[in-house]
């Protein structure tokens, strides 16, 4: 307990120490923060009062998308489904020093399945921000944490249509807790940033009765040849074809003590309590059209594995392993992007025997009407999955998808 009020007294001396005069209004109704889950190319649909006392955004997206899977040994199907629909609003009130961001899903697949006892997850973000400069941003509340490039960026800013199976399995998601960001960003010279959190561990909407545990967690994102044009940093794919050649490497780290569920953030709950740890390094090259990515993923916990203690034959794990990602595409002149992606994971000793290793190939064809808020999407995908006993399964799809927001 000590500690904690340490790191919030530190915290709150930062923000004092951090606080500058800023303009009362802001441009073009922009409020996008470092801090922020998603990356927009419109403006959405902006009401600034005459007095500049409160400011208010709204926007929407939504994902239309039809598969055709065929798993081995299975009969094919045909699926259609809205896979998201998003609204978000964002502002400030009184002083645009302090801002708030929403995010509400809707869709069956954000909101999950309605199951008796447990939380509607219909609030993805509800989070106040401090900003008293251009460096300094200090969060309180529900959002993204930061952690891998991937899922950092906005589900609207990805060239395939869904992230990779390591993103699905080791990333850290959603948290309630506070959230520091400092940047020091610059066009065509060394940047870095700085950020770091202290959160509940629990992931979003969490109501389950209060532990001593919480999640730690830090990155540091370096751009040695400058930034990117637009926040490319921020979207897949050279959209703003780069002129001259870009980099960002970045690295988190989290460890989340006592963690309740199975992806620290995310999934069922455990049947006892696990310290997990986290690392998530990325890679991405932008260079006249040609954008590249690559990420390394593991997490590690003793003894994953946990047993209900009411039927030895129940149980649930946390998914240990590693995995790495790569991603190359090209951006045609006619704005039709041909994009790639190969995907390995490999499963810790402990539970190689629960769930197999993964090999995913992906080709995809995207066609960009107004940039990511406008698009079209077809891809083919096969996951190649390698058991414990010796044996295999190739699983493919085909998907079309259709993306439109503001």
């Amino acid at each position: 307990m000590k500690n904690i009020f340490t790191l919030l007294i530190l915290f709150f001396g930062l923000a004092a120490l951090a606080q500058v005069d800023i303009k009362k209004t802001t441009k073009d109704n922009d409020l996008k923060l470092s801090a922020l889950p998603y990356y927009n190319y419109g403006k959405g649909l902006g009401i600034t009062s005459p007095d500049s006392i409160f400011q208010f955004n709204i926007r929407f997206r939504m994902q239309n998308r039809a598969t055709y899977v065929q798993n081995e040994d299975e009969d094919g199907a045909i699926t259609g489904e809205i896979r998201r629909l998003r609204l978000r609003f964002d502002g400030y009130v009184g002083d645009p020093r302090f801002i708030y961001a929403i995010q509400l899903s809707f869709a069956p697949g954000d909101v999950g399945e309605v199951k008796e006892g447990e939380n509607l997850n219909i609030i993805r973000d509800a989070v106040v921000f401090y900003r008293p400069n251009k460096r300094w941003n200090f969060g309180f509340g529900q959002t993204k944490l930061p952690g891998n490039r991937q899922r950092v960026n906005s589900s609207g800013g990805l060239q395939l249509s869904d992230r990779t199976i390591n993103n699905a399995r080791f990333n850290i998601d959603r948290d309630f807790g506070f959230q520091v960001h400092n940047q020091n960003e610059h066009m065509d010279k060394f940047s870095y940033n700085l950020r770091g959190a202290i959160t509940t561990g629990e992931g979003r909407n969490s109501t389950d009765k209060p532990d001593n545990g919480l999640a730690y967690t830090g990155k540091v994102e370096l751009y040695p040849l400058g930034v990117f044009t637009k926040d490319g940093a921020f979207f897949e794919g050279d959209l703003k074809r780069e002129q001259k050649p870009k980099l960002m490497l970045s690295g988190a780290y989290q460890y989340n003590d006592m963690a309740r569920r199975v992806g620290g953030q995310l999934g069922d709950d455990l049947f006892a309590k696990r310290d997990m740890q986290t690392l998530l390094l990325d890679g991405m090259v932008k260079y006249n059209g040609w954008a590249f990515m690559t990420a390394y993923m593991q997490r590690i916990a003793k003894d994953p594995v946990t047993v209900n203690p009411e039927d030895a034959t129940d149980f649930r794990y946390i998914y240990t392993g590693h995995g790495f990602d790569y991603q190359m595409s090209y951006l045609l002149p006619s704005n039709y992007e041909i994009i790639g992606r190969f995907s390995t994971q490999n499963v810790d000793r402990d539970i190689a025997p629960l769930t197999p290793n993964t090999r995913q190939y992906t080709l995809g064809v995207t066609k960009y009407v107004w940039e990511h808020a406008f698009k079209a999407q077809l891809e083919v995908n096969m996951d190649d999955l390698s058991y414990f006993d010796g044996s295999s399964k190739k699983n493919f799809y085909v998907r079309f998808q259709v993306e439109i927001g503001i």
